[in-house]
């Protein structure tokens, strides 16, 4: 009987898609925090655990949209400059998700191919990464909900860097911590792996595993 040459994880998946806030860098809590008081001082109150109920892995442009159709009027023009510059000032203290420097150290070893697609601006990716020290591992890499013309839960992000990266979506592995984020994966037609660090597990239950600790996402991988 013949054999069959093991297949290396490379020859499976062809790229991992990481996003950013609350997968890499530990900065879910601090924005939706800041949305939540920014929303209140505009006049629609809103907790830390609505924003993110509401908003979390979508782009301010949608917050914006869906917003405004409660209020019936426009928020303040300057609402997402505030944002930023108190995000970015509390990014002083940022750190990287524990254990996920042990899985990029991973993915190099192995030689598979990674990206990030967030629904961050440029700005905002390239301040937390630069904060975290992560910015040479994905430099060129980097792909934000505003390069396409629709964010998360549409596939058009995870589409867009799928195809920059010269990868069929099939072969891409998504790395997510929303409920948005894994809806827009799925509907790329791109495996995805749900990151419950701060998101209630059953919110992820559209992903085709949902794990708890970024120490058990090497292993997950390599049996993808």
């Amino acid at each position: 009987m013949g054999w069959l040459p093991a297949l290396r994880v490379s020859d499976v998946i062809g790229l991992v898609i990481f996003d950013n806030d609350g997968v890499l860098v530990d900065s879910e809590r601090l924005a939706n925090t800041i949305l939540a008081e920014l929303l209140t001082e505009a006049g629609l109150p809103y907790t830390f655990e609505e924003t993110v109920r509401d908003f979390m892995g979508g782009s301010m442009a949608s917050m914006r949209q869906k917003t405004e159709a409660q209020l019936g009027h426009p928020l303040p023009a300057d609402l997402e400059d505030r944002y930023h510059q108190r995000l970015f000032e509390g990014f002083a203290q940022l750190q990287a998700i524990e254990g996920v420097e042990a899985v990029l150290d991973h993915l190099d070893a192995r030689g598979i191919t990674y990206c990030l697609a967030s629904s961050g601006t440029h700005q905002r990716i390239r301040t937390a990464l630069t904060a975290v020290g992560f910015l040479h591992r994905f430099e060129g890499r980097i792909f934000s909900a505003e390069d396409v013309a629709h964010g998360k839960p549409a596939p058009d992000l995870f589409l867009h860097a799928a195809a920059s990266m010269g990868v069929k979506p099939a072969d891409c592995l998504v790395i997510e911590d929303s409920p948005l984020g894994v809806a827009a994966a799925v509907a790329a037609g791109m495996k995805v792996f749900g990151y419950a660090g701060m998101t209630d597990p059953a919110k992820l239950s559209d992903a085709d595993t949902v794990f708890h600790n970024m120490a058990a996402l090497p292993d997950l991988i390599d049996a993808a």
